[in-house]
C-alpha cells in the first residue's frame, strides 16, 4: 500500500496544469461518486491527476490508484480501499477500473460502507454501467471524455483561449461570430494540422510517430478494452481488426452486410453487434436515419471512422476531402448533439437543424426551400448567411 501512495504522490506532483480539458470545469466534483469513461488516449488520467493535484493533499489523503497495476494481481480492491480510508483517505481515484473484475461490486461496497469517502474512477469507453455488478447506474455520475475539440487543439498549443459557441449561436446568431476572435486569428491556419494530428493529446509527445501510436491503440483496444464487452468474443479480434480495415477504406458508406461478413468473415447475424461494439469503443461511428429509433440493433445508414485523426493513420487509399469534412462534422457535433441521416441531406441535429458539407463550390441546391437549412464549407473563415464555415463546428466544446 505504501508503494502504492508514493507512486500516487509522484504522479500527481508530475503531471502539467496549465491546460485543462473542456470536461474538468462541467463535472460537479462534490458528487460522491463520479464515473468517467472514454477512449484510450483522451487524457483521463491527466484528468484525474490534475484534480487531485489542486485538492494540494498528501497521498494518504486523496490517492490515485490504476486497477491495471500488479499489486491488483494479489490484492483486492475493497480490501485496498477499506485500508485506505481507516488509515484517513478521504478522496480515492481510481483509473483503468474496467481491467479489475469486480470492479462495480466493490466500488458499491466501498460507497456503501463510508459516506465521507468520495471515489472518482475512470474506464474504458466501452463500460456500459447498467450491466455492472452491484448496479452503480443509481449512484453514480457518469461523464465521457471525447478527444481534443477544435478549439482545445487551440488552446492546449498557446494559440487562442476563447470560449465555446453553442449550436444556438452557430445556426441563430452567427453574425456575431467574427466579434468573438481576435482580429489577428486566422481560423484556417492550424485547421489541417489538427485533422491530421490534433484529436489525442498525446500526438504532442510524438508528433512523427503520431500515426504509428493510433494504429497501435486500434489494436490496444480491440484486443484488450473490448475483452471486457460481454458478448465479445476475443477470439474474434482479428476478424475485428479486419472489419475496422475495410470500414476505413470505404467510409462513409451505406453498409452491405453480406459483404461486410465476406470480407471479414465474420458471421453476418453478428456484423451488427460488432458494428456496435466497435462505436462503444469510439473506433467508428454509426449514422442512423432521422426518425427511427435506435432502442434496439439495427443496421446503420452510414459509417463512419470516429475521428480524422483515425483517417489519416488507417486508411491506406487517397483520402478525399468530403470524406474528411464529414468526418469531422459528426466527430464534434456529436458529443453534445444527436445527429442522423435524413434523405437527401448529410446531416440533421437535434431533429431541427439540416447541414450540408461541401468544399468551396457547394451550392444553396439541397437545401433550397428548407428551413433550418446551411450550407458548411471548409474554405470560409465566417459566417455568411446560411453558409457556415466548418471549423466553427470544432469549438462546441
Amino acid at each position: 500500500m505504501e508503494e502504492l501512495l508514493n507512486l500516487s504522490n509522484k504522479l500527481v506532483n508530475d503531471v502539467p496544469v496549465k491546460f485543462k480539458r473542456y470536461l474538468f470545469g462541467k463535472i460537479n466534483w462534490n458528487n460522491r461518486l463520479i464515473g468517467i469513461k472514454g477512449a484510450r488516449g483522451t487524457g483521463k488520467t491527466t484528468l484525474l491527476l490534475q484534480w487531485l493535484k489542486q485538492k494540494g493533499m498528501p497521498s494518504s489523503k486523496g490517492a490515485y490508484l490504476s486497477l491495471d497495476d500488479i499489486y491488483f494481481t494479489s490484492h483486492s480492491l475493497l480490501d485496498t480501499g477499506n485500508e485506505f480510508y481507516q488509515k484517513g483517505g478521504k478522496f480515492l481515484v481510481l483509473d483503468e477500473v474496467h481491467k479489475y473484475p469486480h470492479w462495480a461490486r466493490e466500488i458499491k461496497n466501498l460507497y456503501d460502507r463510508y459516506n465521507d469517502l468520495q471515489i472518482i474512477f475512470t474506464g474504458s469507453s466501452i463500460i456500459d454501467i447498467s450491466r455492472q455488478e452491484g448496479d452503480l447506474s443509481r449512484r453514480v455520475l457518469m461523464h465521457e471524455l471525447p478527444g481534443l475539440s477544435y478549439r482545445e487543439y487551440l488552446k492546449m498549443n498557446g494559440y487562442l483561449d476563447v470560449e465555446a459557441i453553442t449550436m444556438d449561436i452557430i445556426t441563430e446568431n452567427n453574425q456575431g461570430i467574427r466579434n468573438m476572435f481576435p482580429t489577428d486569428f486566422r481560423p484556417l491556419e492550424y485547421f489541417d494540422d489538427y485533422l491530421m494530428h490534433g484529436y489525442y493529446p498525446f500526438y504532442s509527445e510524438d508528433k512523427t510517430g503520431y500515426r504509428t501510436r493510433l494504429r497501435q491503440l486500434v489494436r490496444q483496444i480491440v484486443e484488450s478494452d473490448m475483452a471486457e464487452i460481454k458478448g465479445f468474443d476475443i477470439r474474434n479480434a482479428k476478424k475485428m481488426l479486419q472489419l475496422i480495415y475495410i470500414i476505413a477504406q470505404q467510409v462513409p458508406f451505406k453498409p452491405n452486410i453480406v459483404k461486410l461478413s465476406q470480407k471479414s468473415q465474420i458471421h453476418r447475424n453478428s456484423i451488427i453487434n460488432y458494428l456496435y461494439f466497435l462505436e462503444e469503443a469510439r473506433l467508428i461511428r454509426l449514422l442512423y436515419p432521422s426518425g427511427v429509433s435506435i432502442a434496439t440493433l439495427q443496421k446503420p445508414e452510414k459509417i463512419f471512422l470516429n475521428d480524422s485523426n483515425l483517417l489519416y493513420a488507417i486508411a491506406e487509399n487517397q483520402l478525399s476531402k468530403g470524406t474528411i469534412r464529414e468526418t469531422f462534422f459528426l466527430n464534434q457535433v456529436s458529443v453534445l448533439h444527436r445527429v442522423n441521416q435524413p434523405e437527401n441531406i448529410d446531416f440533421e441535429v437535434n431533429g431541427k437543424y439540416l447541414f450540408e458539407v461541401g468544399g468551396t463550390g457547394k451550392n444553396n441546391k439541397q437545401i433550397k426551400g428548407l428551413s433550418n437549412a446551411f450550407v458548411v464549407k471548409d474554405s470560409v473563415e465566417y459566417p455568411a448567411g446560411n453558409a457556415l464555415p466548418l471549423w466553427i463546428f470544432g469549438f462546441l466544446y
